[in-house]
Protein backbone atom coordinates (compact mmCIF):
# COMPACT_ATOMS: atom_id res chain seq x y z
CA UNK A 1 0.00 0.00 0.00
CA UNK A 2 1.61 3.09 -1.01
CA UNK A 3 2.21 5.99 1.17
CA UNK A 4 1.54 9.17 0.54
CA UNK A 5 2.46 13.08 2.44
CA UNK A 6 -0.02 16.04 1.51
CA UNK A 7 2.12 19.38 2.28
CA UNK A 8 -0.57 21.84 3.31
CA UNK A 9 1.13 24.72 4.90
CA UNK A 10 -2.15 27.24 4.51
CA UNK A 11 -4.67 28.40 6.50
CA UNK A 12 -7.75 27.08 7.75
CA UNK A 13 -9.98 26.88 4.65
CA UNK A 14 -7.21 25.78 2.83
CA UNK A 15 -6.88 22.64 4.81
CA UNK A 16 -10.54 21.63 4.48
CA UNK A 17 -10.36 22.72 0.56
CA UNK A 18 -7.76 19.47 0.69
CA UNK A 19 -10.46 17.04 1.04
CA UNK A 20 -11.08 15.75 -2.50
CA UNK A 21 -7.39 15.10 -2.93
CA UNK A 22 -7.00 13.55 0.46
CA UNK A 23 -9.66 11.46 0.16
CA UNK A 24 -8.86 10.03 -3.61
CA UNK A 25 -5.42 9.51 -2.45
CA UNK A 26 -6.62 7.28 1.11
CA UNK A 27 -8.94 5.19 -1.74
CA UNK A 28 -5.42 3.92 -2.44
CA UNK A 29 -2.74 3.96 0.43
CA UNK A 30 -1.90 5.59 3.81
CA UNK A 31 -2.36 9.55 3.51
CA UNK A 32 0.08 11.94 6.15
CA UNK A 33 -0.65 15.49 6.02
CA UNK A 34 1.80 18.22 6.55
CA UNK A 35 0.11 21.48 8.38
CA UNK A 36 0.50 24.57 10.52
CA UNK A 37 1.19 23.29 13.74
CA UNK A 38 -1.78 25.71 15.14
CA UNK A 39 -4.11 23.61 12.78
CA UNK A 40 -3.44 20.61 13.93
CA UNK A 41 -7.09 20.69 15.86
CA UNK A 42 -9.10 21.25 13.17
CA UNK A 43 -7.28 18.82 10.75
CA UNK A 44 -7.76 15.77 12.83
CA UNK A 45 -11.15 16.52 13.36
CA UNK A 46 -12.16 16.79 9.25
CA UNK A 47 -9.39 13.83 8.70
CA UNK A 48 -9.47 11.43 11.29
CA UNK A 49 -7.94 8.53 9.60
CA UNK A 50 -4.90 10.55 8.49
CA UNK A 51 -1.50 10.95 10.30
CA UNK A 52 -1.20 14.53 11.05
CA UNK A 53 2.28 16.49 11.43
CA UNK A 54 2.75 20.27 13.00
CA UNK A 55 5.05 21.98 11.16
CA UNK A 56 5.85 25.48 12.67
CA UNK A 57 4.58 27.67 9.33
CA UNK A 58 2.46 31.07 10.86
CA UNK A 59 2.92 33.75 13.48
CA UNK A 60 6.23 31.72 14.29
CA UNK A 61 9.71 32.83 14.58
CA UNK A 62 12.92 31.52 12.50
CA UNK A 63 13.97 29.70 15.37
CA UNK A 64 10.90 27.95 16.38
CA UNK A 65 11.04 27.02 12.43
CA UNK A 66 14.91 25.64 12.55
CA UNK A 67 14.22 24.12 16.19
CA UNK A 68 10.64 22.59 16.52
CA UNK A 69 10.84 22.43 12.71
CA UNK A 70 13.34 20.69 11.93
CA UNK A 71 12.42 17.34 14.21
CA UNK A 72 9.52 17.25 12.31
CA UNK A 73 11.32 17.40 9.05
CA UNK A 74 13.52 14.65 10.28
CA UNK A 75 10.25 12.40 11.03
CA UNK A 76 9.06 13.37 7.84
CA UNK A 77 12.39 12.21 5.81
CA UNK A 78 12.14 8.89 8.20
CA UNK A 79 8.95 8.06 6.62
CA UNK A 80 10.20 7.15 3.02
CA UNK A 81 6.64 8.54 1.01
CA UNK A 82 6.30 6.81 -2.12
CA UNK A 83 4.75 10.14 -3.75
CA UNK A 84 4.65 13.87 -2.17
CA UNK A 85 2.15 16.47 -3.28
CA UNK A 86 3.58 20.36 -2.59
CA UNK A 87 0.62 22.39 -2.51
CA UNK A 88 1.80 26.37 -2.24
CA UNK A 89 4.45 27.97 -3.32
CA UNK A 90 5.62 29.36 -0.45
CA UNK A 91 9.14 29.33 0.44
CA UNK A 92 8.60 26.55 3.64
CA UNK A 93 6.72 24.14 1.61
CA UNK A 94 9.34 24.07 -1.20
CA UNK A 95 11.91 23.29 1.69
CA UNK A 96 10.22 20.96 2.66
CA UNK A 97 9.85 19.38 -0.71
CA UNK A 98 13.64 18.97 -1.06
CA UNK A 99 13.38 16.13 1.24
CA UNK A 100 12.76 13.78 -1.16
CA UNK A 101 13.85 12.87 -4.50
CA UNK A 102 11.79 15.33 -7.03
CA UNK A 103 11.00 12.43 -9.16
CA UNK A 104 8.06 11.54 -6.37
CA UNK A 105 7.29 15.21 -5.94
CA UNK A 106 3.84 16.81 -7.17
CA UNK A 107 2.73 20.39 -7.31
CA UNK A 108 5.73 22.16 -6.71
CA UNK A 109 9.02 19.67 -7.18
CA UNK A 110 12.58 21.05 -5.97
CA UNK A 111 15.77 19.90 -8.60
CA UNK A 112 19.06 20.99 -7.77
CA UNK A 113 18.12 23.49 -5.95
CA UNK A 114 15.59 24.55 -8.61
CA UNK A 115 12.12 25.08 -7.85
CA UNK A 116 9.55 23.47 -10.52
CA UNK A 117 6.23 23.19 -11.59
CA UNK A 118 4.28 19.87 -12.35
CA UNK A 119 2.51 20.67 -15.67
CA UNK A 120 -0.75 20.69 -13.87
CA UNK A 121 0.32 23.71 -11.45
CA UNK A 122 2.05 25.36 -15.33
CA UNK A 123 -1.34 25.43 -16.75
CA UNK A 124 -3.48 26.64 -13.57
CA UNK A 125 -1.02 29.82 -13.89
CA UNK A 126 -2.05 29.88 -17.19
CA UNK A 127 -5.51 30.35 -16.95
CA UNK A 128 -5.34 32.46 -13.51
CA UNK A 129 -4.54 34.97 -15.68
CA UNK A 130 -8.09 35.79 -16.62
CA UNK A 131 -9.61 34.75 -12.64
CA UNK A 132 -13.17 36.49 -13.64
CA UNK A 133 -13.06 32.78 -16.21
CA UNK A 134 -11.75 31.18 -13.23
CA UNK A 135 -12.86 27.45 -14.53
CA UNK A 136 -12.27 25.26 -11.54
CA UNK A 137 -13.09 25.23 -7.47
CA UNK A 138 -9.37 25.25 -5.36
CA UNK A 139 -11.10 21.43 -4.07
CA UNK A 140 -11.04 20.03 -7.73
CA UNK A 141 -7.66 21.94 -8.35
CA UNK A 142 -5.85 20.12 -5.73
CA UNK A 143 -7.54 16.78 -6.60
CA UNK A 144 -6.33 16.93 -9.98
CA UNK A 145 -2.80 15.94 -8.70
CA UNK A 146 -4.04 12.39 -7.71
CA UNK A 147 -3.54 9.50 -10.09
CA UNK A 148 -7.75 8.90 -9.77
CA UNK A 149 -9.85 11.65 -8.63
CA UNK A 150 -12.71 10.31 -6.68
CA UNK A 151 -16.46 11.83 -7.76
CA UNK A 152 -16.94 15.38 -6.33
CA UNK A 153 -20.44 14.66 -5.13
CA UNK A 154 -18.78 12.18 -2.50
CA UNK A 155 -16.07 14.91 -0.71
CA UNK A 156 -19.22 16.63 0.98
CA UNK A 157 -22.68 15.67 1.85
CA UNK A 158 -25.46 17.12 0.47
CA UNK A 159 -26.30 20.18 2.44
CA UNK A 160 -29.72 20.43 4.06
CA UNK A 161 -31.28 22.27 6.75
CA UNK A 162 -30.58 20.47 10.17
CA UNK A 163 -33.13 22.34 12.81
CA UNK A 164 -30.51 24.17 14.82
CA UNK A 165 -31.05 27.49 13.45
CA UNK A 166 -28.97 30.47 11.62
CA UNK A 167 -25.10 30.62 11.76
CA UNK A 168 -23.78 34.06 11.16
CA UNK A 169 -20.01 34.30 10.59
CA UNK A 170 -18.77 38.05 11.35
CA UNK A 171 -15.69 38.20 9.44
CA UNK A 172 -13.07 36.68 7.49
CA UNK A 173 -9.17 36.85 7.29
CA UNK A 174 -9.58 40.01 5.11
CA UNK A 175 -11.76 42.61 5.87
CA UNK A 176 -12.48 43.93 2.38
CA UNK A 177 -13.68 40.84 1.88
CA UNK A 178 -16.47 40.65 4.76
CA UNK A 179 -19.55 42.72 5.43
CA UNK A 180 -19.56 45.43 8.23
CA UNK A 181 -22.53 45.51 10.53
CA UNK A 182 -24.08 48.11 8.96
CA UNK A 183 -24.51 45.56 5.56
CA UNK A 184 -24.43 42.55 7.42
CA UNK A 185 -27.37 43.31 9.66
CA UNK A 186 -30.23 43.96 7.19
CA UNK A 187 -28.81 40.51 5.25
CA UNK A 188 -28.78 38.52 8.78
CA UNK A 189 -32.23 39.98 9.69
CA UNK A 190 -33.81 38.67 5.73
CA UNK A 191 -32.65 34.87 6.50
CA UNK A 192 -33.45 35.14 9.90
CA UNK A 193 -37.19 36.14 8.94
CA UNK A 194 -36.96 33.40 6.01
CA UNK A 195 -36.16 30.77 8.50
CA UNK A 196 -39.23 31.46 10.38
CA UNK A 197 -37.29 33.49 13.40
CA UNK A 198 -34.89 30.40 14.63
CA UNK A 199 -32.34 30.53 16.88
CA UNK A 200 -29.16 32.16 16.12
CA UNK A 201 -25.05 31.48 16.31
CA UNK A 202 -22.83 34.37 15.75
CA UNK A 203 -19.11 32.94 15.18
CA UNK A 204 -15.84 34.09 14.76
CA UNK A 205 -12.55 34.80 16.46
CA UNK A 206 -11.37 36.99 19.44
CA UNK A 207 -10.66 39.96 17.36
CA UNK A 208 -14.79 39.80 15.89
CA UNK A 209 -15.91 40.78 19.23
CA UNK A 210 -16.38 44.50 18.77
CA UNK A 211 -18.32 43.32 15.40
CA UNK A 212 -20.30 40.99 16.52
CA UNK A 213 -21.50 43.92 20.08
CA UNK A 214 -21.96 46.19 16.71
CA UNK A 215 -24.08 43.93 14.85
CA UNK A 216 -26.33 43.19 17.94
CA UNK A 217 -27.18 46.66 18.54
CA UNK A 218 -28.36 46.86 14.71
CA UNK A 219 -30.72 44.08 14.99
CA UNK A 220 -33.70 44.08 15.54
CA UNK A 221 -34.76 43.30 18.99
CA UNK A 222 -36.58 39.91 18.33
CA UNK A 223 -33.67 38.64 16.44
CA UNK A 224 -31.21 40.17 18.98
CA UNK A 225 -32.66 38.10 22.00
CA UNK A 226 -32.67 35.05 19.74
CA UNK A 227 -28.75 35.59 19.39
CA UNK A 228 -26.17 33.61 21.14
CA UNK A 229 -22.47 35.33 20.51
CA UNK A 230 -20.03 32.48 20.20
CA UNK A 231 -16.88 34.94 18.81
CA UNK A 232 -13.67 33.97 19.95
CA UNK A 233 -15.00 31.51 22.75
CA UNK A 234 -15.13 28.26 20.48
CA UNK A 235 -12.00 25.54 20.43
CA UNK A 236 -11.73 23.53 16.80
CA UNK A 237 -14.51 21.20 18.25
CA UNK A 238 -16.65 23.83 19.92
CA UNK A 239 -16.63 24.94 16.43
CA UNK A 240 -17.68 22.35 14.65
CA UNK A 241 -20.62 21.63 17.74
CA UNK A 242 -21.39 24.92 16.71
CA UNK A 243 -21.83 24.30 13.19
CA UNK A 244 -23.35 20.45 13.38
CA UNK A 245 -27.39 20.54 12.61
CA UNK A 246 -27.50 24.81 11.21
CA UNK A 247 -30.07 25.38 9.13
CA UNK A 248 -28.28 27.67 7.15
CA UNK A 249 -24.96 29.45 7.84
CA UNK A 250 -24.17 33.03 6.55
CA UNK A 251 -21.39 33.84 5.73
CA UNK A 252 -17.74 35.72 3.77
CA UNK A 253 -15.60 33.41 1.93
CA UNK A 254 -14.31 31.82 4.89
CA UNK A 255 -12.69 28.78 6.37
CA UNK A 256 -15.80 28.18 8.50
CA UNK A 257 -17.91 28.21 5.65
CA UNK A 258 -15.52 25.31 4.31
CA UNK A 259 -16.04 23.64 7.55
CA UNK A 260 -19.75 23.54 7.40
CA UNK A 261 -20.01 22.62 3.96
CA UNK A 262 -17.81 19.73 5.05
CA UNK A 263 -20.10 19.20 7.71
CA UNK A 264 -23.54 19.50 5.28
CA UNK A 265 -24.91 22.69 6.41
CA UNK A 266 -26.31 24.79 3.95
CA UNK A 267 -24.00 28.03 3.55
CA UNK A 268 -25.09 31.31 2.03
CA UNK A 269 -22.70 32.73 0.67
CA UNK A 270 -22.00 37.15 0.35
CA UNK A 271 -18.75 37.24 -1.17
CA UNK A 272 -17.33 40.27 -2.60
CA UNK A 273 -13.85 42.16 -3.30
CA UNK A 274 -11.17 39.19 -4.16
CA UNK A 275 -13.80 36.34 -3.05
CA UNK A 276 -14.63 34.84 -6.48
CA UNK A 277 -17.04 32.15 -5.93
CA UNK A 278 -16.33 30.15 -8.50
CA UNK A 279 -12.42 29.61 -6.99
CA UNK A 280 -13.33 28.93 -3.70
CA UNK A 281 -17.44 29.07 -2.84
CA UNK A 282 -18.40 26.34 -0.75
CA UNK A 283 -17.58 22.79 -2.01
CA UNK A 284 -21.04 20.40 -2.33
CA UNK A 285 -24.69 20.44 -3.50
CA UNK A 286 -27.32 22.73 -2.04
CA UNK A 287 -25.54 25.81 -1.41
CA UNK A 288 -25.80 29.49 -2.42
CA UNK A 289 -23.56 32.30 -2.69
CA UNK A 290 -24.54 35.99 -3.55
CA UNK A 291 -21.66 37.13 -5.85
CA UNK A 292 -20.62 40.46 -6.31
CA UNK A 293 -19.85 41.08 -10.18
CA UNK A 294 -18.43 44.66 -10.90
CA UNK A 295 -16.38 44.98 -13.89
CA UNK A 296 -13.14 45.16 -11.70
CA UNK A 297 -14.08 41.80 -9.67
CA UNK A 298 -12.04 39.65 -8.65
CA UNK A 299 -9.57 42.10 -7.79
CA UNK A 300 -6.59 41.48 -5.91
CA UNK A 301 -7.04 41.86 -2.49
CA UNK A 302 -3.33 43.32 -1.55
CA UNK A 303 -3.56 46.09 -4.05
CA UNK A 304 -5.60 49.78 -2.67
CA UNK A 305 -9.19 49.63 -3.93
CA UNK A 306 -10.05 53.01 -5.47
CA UNK A 307 -13.53 52.60 -5.16
CA UNK A 308 -13.72 52.39 -1.74
CA UNK A 309 -15.00 48.54 -1.70
CA UNK A 310 -18.31 50.24 -3.36
CA UNK A 311 -19.44 46.30 -4.33
CA UNK A 312 -20.62 45.99 -0.85
CA UNK A 313 -23.13 48.33 -1.39
CA UNK A 314 -25.11 45.58 -3.55
CA UNK A 315 -26.04 43.83 -0.51
CA UNK A 316 -27.99 46.97 1.02
CA UNK A 317 -30.39 46.49 -2.73
CA UNK A 318 -34.09 46.24 -1.81
CA UNK A 319 -34.20 43.14 -4.16
CA UNK A 320 -31.00 41.46 -2.49
CA UNK A 321 -32.55 41.54 0.59
CA UNK A 322 -36.02 40.61 -0.46
CA UNK A 323 -34.76 37.50 -2.61
CA UNK A 324 -32.81 36.26 0.75
CA UNK A 325 -35.97 36.87 2.87
CA UNK A 326 -37.51 34.11 0.07
CA UNK A 327 -40.29 36.66 -0.83
CA UNK A 328 -41.19 36.90 -4.94
CA UNK A 329 -42.60 39.46 -5.76
CA UNK A 330 -42.07 43.59 -5.60
CA UNK A 331 -38.52 43.95 -4.81
CA UNK A 332 -37.01 40.16 -5.12
CA UNK A 333 -38.82 40.46 -9.03
CA UNK A 334 -36.46 43.34 -9.74
CA UNK A 335 -33.02 42.81 -11.12
CA UNK A 336 -30.55 42.29 -8.93
CA UNK A 337 -27.98 45.25 -9.01
CA UNK A 338 -24.56 44.48 -9.39
CA UNK A 339 -25.05 40.53 -7.81
CA UNK A 340 -25.19 37.25 -9.33
CA UNK A 341 -27.09 34.57 -7.12
CA UNK A 342 -25.28 31.35 -7.82
CA UNK A 343 -26.09 27.63 -6.76
CA UNK A 344 -23.63 24.79 -6.58
CA UNK A 345 -23.89 21.68 -8.38
CA UNK A 346 -21.44 19.50 -10.12
CA UNK A 347 -20.29 17.62 -13.50
CA UNK A 348 -17.50 15.26 -14.38
CA UNK A 349 -15.16 17.75 -13.43
CA UNK A 350 -16.24 18.62 -10.43
CA UNK A 351 -18.76 21.84 -8.91
CA UNK A 352 -20.30 24.35 -10.79
CA UNK A 353 -22.07 27.25 -9.86
CA UNK A 354 -25.22 28.18 -12.25
CA UNK A 355 -27.09 32.06 -11.92
CA UNK A 356 -30.12 31.65 -10.57
CA UNK A 357 -30.82 35.36 -10.47
CA UNK A 358 -28.71 37.73 -12.25
CA UNK A 359 -25.93 36.82 -14.93
CA UNK A 360 -22.58 35.18 -15.34
CA UNK A 361 -20.96 37.34 -18.32
CA UNK A 362 -17.69 35.03 -18.58
CA UNK A 363 -20.31 31.65 -18.62
CA UNK A 364 -19.26 31.29 -22.36
CA UNK A 365 -15.14 31.55 -21.49
CA UNK A 366 -16.01 29.78 -18.24
CA UNK A 367 -17.46 26.72 -20.12
CA UNK A 368 -14.88 26.42 -22.69
CA UNK A 369 -12.15 26.15 -20.25
CA UNK A 370 -13.68 23.38 -18.30
CA UNK A 371 -14.27 21.50 -21.58
CA UNK A 372 -10.84 21.77 -22.39
CA UNK A 373 -9.49 20.84 -18.42
CA UNK A 374 -11.43 17.69 -18.89
CA UNK A 375 -10.23 16.51 -21.77
CA UNK A 376 -6.77 17.31 -20.77
CA UNK A 377 -7.29 15.25 -17.76
CA UNK A 378 -9.50 12.52 -19.78
CA UNK A 379 -12.87 13.04 -18.16
CA UNK A 380 -14.43 14.19 -21.10
CA UNK A 381 -13.80 15.76 -25.11
CA UNK A 382 -13.76 19.24 -26.84
CA UNK A 383 -14.35 18.36 -29.95
CA UNK A 384 -12.25 20.38 -32.68
CA UNK A 385 -11.04 22.45 -29.64
CA UNK A 386 -11.47 26.03 -28.54
CA UNK A 387 -10.69 29.53 -27.90
CA UNK A 388 -9.54 28.46 -24.37
CA UNK A 389 -6.54 26.34 -25.53
CA UNK A 390 -4.97 29.60 -26.35
CA UNK A 391 -5.48 30.16 -22.64
CA UNK A 392 -3.97 26.86 -21.49
CA UNK A 393 -1.26 25.76 -23.92
CA UNK A 394 1.84 26.69 -25.50
CA UNK A 395 3.95 25.55 -27.92
CA UNK A 396 6.61 24.83 -25.41
CA UNK A 397 4.83 21.90 -24.10
CA UNK A 398 5.36 20.00 -26.65
CA UNK A 399 8.87 20.71 -27.50
CA UNK A 400 10.16 20.35 -23.56
CA UNK A 401 9.68 17.46 -21.26
CA UNK A 402 7.84 18.54 -18.77
CA UNK A 403 7.65 18.19 -14.64
CA UNK A 404 5.18 15.50 -14.38
CA UNK A 405 1.92 15.22 -13.69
Amino acid sequence: MPKQLVIQLARFGDIVQTKRLVLSLMASGEVHLCVDRSLQGVTRLVYPDVTVHGLPAHGCTEAEVLGVGRAVLERLRAERFDTVYALNHVGLCRAVATLFDPAVVRGYPVASGQVLRSNWMRLAFRWMGERASAPLNLVDFWAALAPVMIPGERVNPPARPGGAGLGVVLAGRNARRSLPPEYLAPAAHAAFERLGGPRVVLLGGPTDRPAARRLLAALPASMASSAVDLTGRTDWAGLVEALTGLDSLLSPDTGTAHLAAHLGVPVEGLFCSSAWAYETGPYGSGHRVWQTVPTCAPCVESAPCPRAASCREAFAAPAFLARLQGRTGGAAARPLPGLAALSSGFDALGETWTPIGGTDPFADRRTALRKQLAEYLGLGEAPGGSNAADIIYREADWMLPQALP
